[in-house]
């Protein structure tokens, strides 16, 4: 059985300080919720403070990082290595989201190898693959989906996807405001178990939760998670305030 994951993306915003009251008064708000896995991406500068407040607070909320370097060590200058988080206490680590593939031009190759490291040292990693606006009204969508997931697999044993998280981002859906409908959401994410499906075979796809991404808000998440192939939600904006965040992650009641 597939357990929900809510997780939230933090990007490039919050200092210490207020990653730790987040964090504090998120666990408030999520204590005693079962049935769905909650977790946090914050910056890379607050991940230790958190990692430690989360331990401290002794709190079901999963740690998790925004990206990493498949390198285990080295002279590769502002980087972070796969060591490094996991010694952070990091469980989730957001690999391949649209804004480092369009923003800093992350290349599937990278995001390959960041996805092996990220395996090789027992950490999840949450696949981030989608289509911009301009793919989905030519009609290319799913095509440009599975290149994705055929590049980005090409490094892991097959049935690694069994323990993985895929996150489907519509590009153009992510900070806009603009969402996918329900059926768009589930239309892809059927779309993506069976791409995984013909790598791993049907019973390593079934075990692999796959997320929707863009826009997520308390208004819409409960029509999203009535879906049969979304597993949970991977939010951005909303994630950034405690009290919405855990409105979509109390979604059931």
């Amino acid at each position: 059985m597939r357990i929900p994951l809510i997780a939230g993306n933090w990007k490039m915003y919050k200092t210490n300080d207020e990653a730790a009251h987040t964090v504090r008064e998120l666990d408030k708000l999520v204590k005693g919720l079962a049935g769905v896995h909650i977790a946090v991406c914050p910056p890379f500068t607050a991940l230790a403070g958190v990692g430690r407040l989360l331990t401290e607070l002794d709190s079901k909320i999963w740690l998790g990082a925004q990206n990493v370097y498949p390198e285990p060590e080295g002279a590769f200058t502002g980087e972070i290595s796969p060591i490094m988080l996991s010694a952070a206490g990091v469980y989730y680590v957001i690999i391949g989201h649209s804004e480092r593939r369009e923003i800093l031009k992350e290349t599937d190759e990278l995001i390959a190898e960041k996805l092996r490291a990220v395996l090789e040292n027992n950490m999840v990693p949450i696949l981030c693959i989608g289509e911009t606006l301009e793919e989905r009204e030519a009609g290319r969508a799913q095509g440009k989906v599975q290149d994705q997931l055929k590049k980005d697999l090409s490094l892991i044993d097959p049935e690694q996807i069994a323990g993985m998280v895929f996150a489907y981002e519509p590009i153009w859906a992510i900070g806009t405001g603009r969402t996918a409908t329900p059926d768009d959401a589930q239309e892809m994410n059927s779309f993506i178990r069976q791409q995984l499906a013909s790598v791993g075979g049907a019973e390593v796809a079934d075990q692999a939760r796959i997320l929707y991404g863009g826009s997520v808000k308390p208004q819409n998440i409960k029509d999203i998670m009535k879906m049969e192939d979304v597993d949970g939600a991977l939010v951005g904006g909303a994630s950034l305030n405690a009290e919405e965040f855990s409105s979509i992650a109390r979604y059931k009641e």
